[in-house]
């Protein structure tokens, strides 16, 4: 009988002290790893017989620590794929950061000297993005946009600029979507490039809201800025003042245009009997007239001057006769009119309803100049309409394209 009250006790003490240090090393495990009560119950599931007297010691003892505690170790299925395997070279680096086979080909088109990048030097900058709030398909845009941030210095002083830009933009949101469409701010010097250009810009009297939309409108603003004293010249003889909308267009179209461009542009108009003031003051009224080539310009207005019969001086009144595509746009509606007249037909496109028909979208053409006759006479209308439109441009394919490099 001793003896079997010495067995029964000494397996209930095994008992209890196996019960007792299962539960030290998992509050122990749990001290080090930080593991998720989830963790912890696996644990248990691996001592047959103990998951009772397991869960009533560790209720007892250290349940509100193992529950308040949140775990920091990601279950594996939540891991980003980038971290559940190491990629062997560039392609599957790309790929285990969400890229397609056509978009890793279409970034490796754009830099080749991707193929031979060392991966301990290219994974780091994709964290960077990554860390930013970009998803795999946003990496993609960046890297097609501007493959070259890869090969920048991203880290150096990134915190400092992260601030500062999150700052001047005024969210975090307008920040990546300024990264979106040019991922070099984060490569530009701080001190001697992006605050230097705000400043200059706040000087001019462009700060706040507007300052913001240029910055996203023209995202190499910062590197391209410069003012020098011709081009505020230029800026006067506009005659446009702070207050209006158009300033802050004028300020950094003439600000990031080369003044070489600027007067080409200028000589261009003054051929059509243009004086460099009402040039100047078509800039004022029109800004986006700098972004236009002096071919496009020169054409337009051989059009209006010797085809439609106007004045130059007309656009200065319907700046958007030198916007309008030529060959898609103003040949054939002005074709049509003549048409209409040569058919004794009404509504007859003349006098101030030609502005306003160059003016129209296609839909509302149509309908208000083609699709108002009878179904014959609409019909032979829109075949010239058509017509028209498929006339190609004199020697258009032998035409060489001269790329004079960023802006216009």
């Amino acid at each position: 009988m001793a003896t079997f009250l010495t067995s029964r006790t000494r397996n209930v003490l095994s008992s209890f002290f196996s019960e007792r240090w299962f539960s030290v090393l998992a509050y122990q495990d749990h001290l080090a790893h930080k593991t998720s009560p989830l963790i912890v119950g696996d644990l248990v599931k691996t001592k047959d017989g103990s998951r009772a007297s397991f869960s009533t010691c560790a209720d007892s003892t250290h349940k509100s620590e193992v529950l308040d505690v949140p775990s920091s170790i990601p279950d594996e299925k939540y891991k980003p794929l980038q971290d559940q395997f190491s990629p062997k070279n560039c392609q599957d680096l790309f790929r285990a950061w969400g890229c397609t086979a056509d978009e890793t080909s279409q970034i490796f088109e754009r830099m080749p000297s991707l193929h031979k990048a060392k991966l301990d030097k290219l994974q780091p900058k994709l964290k960077i993005l990554f860390d930013l709030g970009f998803t795999s398909s946003d990496l993609v845009k960046i890297i097609s946009r501007r493959p070259r941030v890869l090969r920048s210095r991203i880290s150096h002083s990134l915190d400092e600029r992260v601030r500062y830009l999150e700052n001047l933009f005024g969210s975090k949101v307008t920040l990546q979507k300024a990264i979106l469409r040019n991922a070099s701010i984060l490569t530009y010097d701080l001190k001697t490039m992006i605050k230097p250009t705000v400043q200059l810009y706040k000087s001019m009297g462009i700060t706040g809201d507007d300052l913001t939309l240029m910055l996203l409108s023209r995202p190499t603003i910062i590197p391209r800025t410069s003012l020098s004293a011709e081009k505020l010249e230029y800026i006067r003889k506009t005659g446009i003042s702070k207050d209006s909308k158009m300033y802050k267009y004028v300020v950094t179209l003439m600000a990031i245009s080369r003044v070489e461009t600027i007067r080409e542009k200028i000589a261009n108009l003054e051929k059509f009997g243009f004086t460099e003031d009402e040039v100047l003051c078509l800039v004022g009224k029109s800004p986006l007239i700098l972004t236009l080539s002096v071919d496009k310009v020169q054409r337009n207005m051989t059009f209006v001057v010797a085809t439609m019969k106007l004045p130059a001086k007309v656009v200065l009144d319907r700046p958007f006769l030198v916007y309008n595509n030529l060959e898609l746009v103003m040949k054939p509606r002005v074709i049509v009119a003549g048409k209409i007249v040569d058919m004794g037909l009404v509504p007859r496109i003349e006098g101030l309803r030609m502005f306003t028909a160059l003016r129209m979208t296609e839909k509302r053409f149509m309908k208000a100049f083609i699709d108002c006759h009878p179904p014959e006479i609409a019909k032979e209308l829109k075949e010239c309409y058509i017509d028209a439109k498929h006339v190609k441009r004199l020697a258009e394919e032998s035409k060489k394209i001269f790329n004079k490099g960023f802006p216009f």
